[in-house]
């Protein structure tokens, strides 16, 4: 133990003194960045002494490059013990001197790991204005923890990261994989290590880097990746009459592949297309300035693996004369889809074109009650082709009417309502055979569906039958017997809704 304090105070007297640690070497000065930096500091009862010391140490050199101020980066400390405890908020010390005489200052408080409740501390007091945070610039959690939490930590860490809070997490090696890396930010690989307590140093520059790529205000980004195309954005650093811009980029793996394009200083943004998918590109941007001297900037990107399409395929809204196929997803790289459809018993088929920003069509002209197969082919801008195939039934072309019904609004008058029936129905014939007096034959358009039968005599039985009619053939009718009420009913008895 003695051997252990002799080494944390000599490391805290080099660092108080305002010395570099050993083997660190002089860092360049960051100044061209801007975000919000909280740290979730273990300071529980699990974490002894001289973790707690490293873990300060480890914190003050990840942040020792930047500049600090309202303008550039702002910091602070949240504690995880029993109760979480702000150690100060981001406004408070705007200069590297005092962030890293706070981090100095910084005393373990022991007691419970509830990270959890440090966690929505975080979302609720910290960061907001009260706390000196900024509502436009990036959000960066730090949690370096031992791996322990008492409480649960996934709940709380999804609201962070729902309201854009970029998420590193650092475990000293006894951590859960599958938990801590569901927490990071995505992808773990980049925002997730494990390392000994004492080897800290060794991930410093790669987990500053990481943080470089979210908070560094005057950077080349990469945004709208997909398989074939991504989209690179940088700040106006030139106009069209100070210089231009050299674009340059190759697979990671082929640099001899390079590529290079230029635009005009009034650019801040080109998309890169007809790549390769599932391939990790080097991209550089270099500034050609007549005025000023600008830094290259290069950053990496991989493109997602190709989407293949149609990965599912949907028969819809089917009539007997037509229905609906719809497939998904739609990738940028199809130019267009075929659809093929014939009947499944037969030889002939007929093929439509449709755009590929499209994934829907309505086939239409087809035979009624009759089992088509459909193939939707997605065409590739490579020249790549890709099928699914679905079965699709049309609707029998007689259908019947629906639920027809009956209400007395009247002694000698009735009224009959039914439901529309299914397809292109040119309109309804309702025929009405009393059993006094004549029968009767009534046409309507296919938007009406009730009519008023008169010269219905009290107390008969009358059979009332409706039709959907079709352009080649009638639908089925449904008929139903209606009973009249004799006249010798009680005045101002209504007999409603027969059958």
């Amino acid at each position: 133990m003695l051997a252990e304090a002799v080494l944390v105070l000599g490391v805290w007297l080099q660092l108080a003194a305002g010395q570099d640690a050993p083997g660190r070497g002089l860092q360049p000065s960051i100044s061209n960045s801007e975000g919000d930096i909280l740290f979730l500091l273990d300071s529980s009862g699990s974490v002894s002494y001289y973790e707690f010391s490293k873990v300060k140490e480890f914190m003050w050199d990840l942040v020792r490059p930047f500049t600090f101020g309202p303008n550039d980066v702002q910091t602070s400390i949240i504690h995880i013990s029993t109760t979480p405890t702000m150690e100060f908020p981001f406004d408070r010390y705007l200069s590297r001197g005092t962030v890293q005489q706070a981090i100095r200052d910084t005393r373990q408080l022991m007691g419970d790991t509830n990270t959890g409740k440090a966690l929505s501390f975080a979302k609720e007091k910290l960061f907001s204005n009260d706390a000196g945070a900024r509502p436009d610039v990036p959000k960066v959690l730090v949690w370096v923890t031992d791996g322990f939490s008492s409480d649960d930590i996934s709940e709380p860490m999804q609201l962070l990261k729902d309201m854009g809070v970029t998420v590193f997490i650092v475990s000293t090696g006894r951590g859960n994989y599958l938990e801590l890396s569901a927490a990071a930010s995505q992808p773990p690989e980049k925002h997730l290590h494990f390392v000994d307590v004492d080897d800290l140093p060794i991930i410093t520059k790669e987990l500053r880097d990481a943080m470089l790529d979210v908070i560094q205000a005057d950077r080349l980004r990469v945004v709208d990746i997909t398989s074939s195309s991504f989209r690179l954005t940088w700040p106006q650093l030139l106009s069209q009459e100070t210089g231009y811009y050299t674009l340059q980029y190759a697979p990671a793996d082929d640099l001899a592949a390079k590529r290079t394009t230029q635009v005009s200083g009034a650019h801040t943004s080109l998309t890169l297309s007809n790549l390769a998918p599932e391939t990790t590109y080097e991209v550089a941007l270099i500034p050609e300035s007549n005025i000023h001297y600008f830094p290259p900037q290069t950053t990496r990107v991989t493109t997602l693996a190709e989407e293949i399409s149609p990965a599912q395929v949907l028969i819809s809204d089917s009539r007997p004369y037509s229905f609906q196929v719809s497939w998904a997803p739609t990738p940028g790289s199809v130019t267009s889809y075929q659809i093929l459809y014939g009947p499944l018993r037969g030889n002939s088929a007929q093929l439509l074109e449709v755009d590929g920003t499209h994934n829907s069509t309505v086939v239409e002209n087809l035979a009624p009650n009759t089992t088509y197969l459909v193939t939707v082919t997605a065409i590739y801008s490579s020249g790549k082709e890709k099928s699914l195939s679905a079965k699709a039934c049309t609707q029998e072309e007689g259908s019947k009417v629906k639920h027809l019904r009956f209400e007395d609004v009247g002694s000698n008058t009735l009224k009959a309502s039914w439901d529309a029936a299914d397809g292109k129905v040119l309109g309804y014939r309702v025929r009405c055979r009393r059993q006094t007096g004549p029968s009767s034959l009534i046409s309507v358009s296919p938007q009406t569906h009730s009519v008023f039968l008169t010269d219905m005599v009290p107390g008969t039985t009358n059979k009332v039958c409706v039709k959907s009619m079709y352009k080649d053939q009638p639908g089925k009718g449904l008929c139903r017997m209606v009973h009249m009420q004799p006249a010798t009913e009680a005045p101002g008895y209504k007999h409603r809704h027969r059958a």
